[in-house]
């Protein structure tokens, strides 16, 4: 028999839908939210049904963001002919802690996998292409994962940009 409150498994059932998160893991993530302050918890629930108002893709190079421009696309002091691309915005995140990174970046959203139905027009290759044709921008790094989807998507993305004359 089950002693958990229905509320409870179900909170279990969305907590193992987290990437990394299994039934312990998801155990123990409920147990600590059944057992912090009400206060805490409040604040919680409140951060999360306010996520996705408040967070959006930028529209200039799809990173997430609360301000559109996002931070990096409207600091002048960016350097504006450099743009990284990468497969998700979330990798952004990583790079720009390093603190090494001074130019743009460009989130595809995903990449290249005819096997399970993503092309070209469902990733933002089409909005790069636009932003290089811009004549600002010389170089543009090609960040992708190091699989053969990513890799793949890298060369396409070469191909296409190569006819406009950045590096």
């Amino acid at each position: 028999m089950d002693l958990r409150p229905p509320i409870v498994r179900k909170l279990l059932q969305h907590l193992e839908r987290l990437p990394g998160v299994g039934p312990r893991t998801a155990q123990r993530l409920a147990e600590h939210l059944l057992t912090i302050d009400p206060e805490d918890l409040s604040a919680f629930a409140e951060v999360l049904a306010g996520l996705r108002e408040a967070v959006c893709l930028c529209s200039e190079c799809c990173l997430l963001t609360e301000d559109d421009p996002c931070v990096v696309c409207s600091d002048p002091g960016r350097d504006r002919r450099l743009i990284l691309v990468v497969e998700e915005p979330t990798t952004a995140w990583s790079v720009e802690a390093t603190g090494e990174y001074g130019g743009l970046y460009h989130a595809l959203l995903g990449h290249l996998s005819p096997l399970h139905g993503v092309g070209p027009d469902d990733l933002t290759i089409a909005r790069l292409e636009n932003r290089c044709r811009s004549g600002d921008v010389e170089e543009v790094i090609l960040a992708t994962d190091p699989t053969v989807e990513g890799e793949t998507t890298a060369l396409f993305i070469a191909r296409r940009l190569q006819p406009i004359g950045v590096k």
